[in-house]
């Protein structure tokens, strides 16, 4: 599809940029990477030499992200890690409490939501498209919250419809109607017959939100505020709709192009990611909010065992190690042994987010620099291999 030029309402957009936003920024669906090989443990973790070594090199490498910032807990006890810097023009160093985009981690706080309902009794995992949205294509009809939550529904996806497309084209920064997002696709069939297959779709989470708001009345981000926010302590969590950052913010760039890294912090609007992708975040909240929710803190233990029935898939982009997917959650299992999370990719931003099942310890990588299978496939198999090091650091198990 020839690209049209994007207008730069005070922002330089180069042409790898202008690609970005509509193919892989737009948050479109990739195959899934390979997973990591297994490798023999030695008899001690990581330490946090090695560790800042790792991302000392990844951000001097060509290609590699201005800024890394991680942040390791165990219990009550918090290390941060960090690289390069979080603004180029200032030389400020990453710091927890910084904003920034956490991209597709914003599907898990969806997932936060719909079973924290589902424990409630306001909904259930075989819960219809067709009893909760009946405005929504017939076709879909069948499709189960359970389906949407592991992306085996067969929606097809919004971000890859050419109007989708053209309109991000048109104005990157354009208001879009979050809920009619779906509209895109609606004269579309599904990809597959619900629940025979896997394939990440950035439509099942839109259609989460639209359920939940369905069976409760109230906006979604009423309900992230009280269903996830509060509970969890998340004082600087946000869902907005325009594409600015509150300051401070870790800011993202492109660095595909020659000469310096291009700011792209505010490039494009969060309203046309809403639940799929919008939420603005800190590496301290990130935090707080994957021990709770993989330590399944929002709800009782039946639904934690229903979020945890894995069928193969991976989440985009890729996570460390061998990937599958839950409700709402992906499993991670490295050659340390298993975390709980979500990966997120958005222009100038590159999201980990993982906790034990037990919540106890967490690991969250923020990059600031969009990495994936299809921009950057060699920096991503890196990026993995670096994230299963601090995985290892978290599990205190050996390299």
């Amino acid at each position: 599809m020839p690209l049209r030029p994007l207008p730069s309402r005070g922002v330089v957009v180069s042409p790898v940029l202008r690609k970005a936003a509509l193919v892989a920024a737009c948050l479109a669906a990739l195959a899934p990477a390979t997973a990591s090989a297994e490798a023999g443990a030695l008899p001690a973790a990581p330490d946090d030499r090695t560790l800042q070594s790792e991302i000392d090199a990844f951000v001097r490498s060509e290609g590699g992200p201005p800024g890394v910032i991680a942040v390791l807990r165990d219990g009550g006890k918090s290390r941060v890690l960090r690289a390069g810097v979080a603004d180029v023009r200032t030389g400020r160093e990453p710091r927890p409490h910084d904003h920034m985009r956490i991209a597709s981690v914003a599907k898990a706080f969806s997932g936060a939501v719909a079973l924290t309902l589902v424990n409630s009794g306001d909904l259930a995992l075989d819960d219809t498209l067709r009893e909760r949205l009946p405005r929504l294509p017939r076709a879909w009809g069948s499709v189960t919250l359970r389906q949407l939550l592991n992306h085996t529904s067969g929606l097809p996806d919004y971000t890859e419809a050419p109007s989708f497309r053209d309109a991000v084209t048109a104005d990157p920064r354009r208001h879009f109607d979050s809920r009619r997002l779906l509209d895109h696709v609606a004269d579309q069939p599904l990809n597959f017959k619900p629940g025979s297959r896997y394939r990440y779709s950035n439509s099942d989470n839109i259609a989460v939100a639209l359920m939940a708001e369905a069976v409760t009345g109230t906006t979604y981000e009423h309900l992230l505020a009280e269903l996830v926010y509060r509970p969890l302590g998340l004082r600087d969590t946000t869902l907005p709709q325009g594409y600015r950052l509150p300051e401070p913010y870790l800011h993202g760039y492109d660095v595909s192009g020659p000469g310096e890294p291009e700011d792209i912090s505010e490039v494009l609007s969060a309203s046309g990611v809403w639940a799929s992708g919008g939420i603005v975040s800190t590496p301290a909240d990130l935090s707080r909010f994957i021990r709770g929710y993989a330590g399944g803190e929002l709800y009782g233990g039946k639904v934690v065992r229903e979020q945890r029935r894995w069928v193969k898939g991976a989440s985009e982009p890729a996570g460390p190690g061998r990937n599958t997917a839950g409700l709402g959650i992906f499993r991670y299992a490295t050659r340390c042994g298993a975390v709980l999370g979500h990966t997120g990719n958005f222009p100038g931003y590159t999201q980990l987010a993982a906790a034990t099942p037990d919540g106890r310890r967490s690991l969250t990588f923020s990059v600031t620099t969009q990495i994936n299978k299809t921009l950057a496939p060699e920096q991503l198999k890196r990026l993995r291999a670096i994230e299963e090091d601090f995985v290892c650091a978290v599990l205190k198990k050996g390299r």
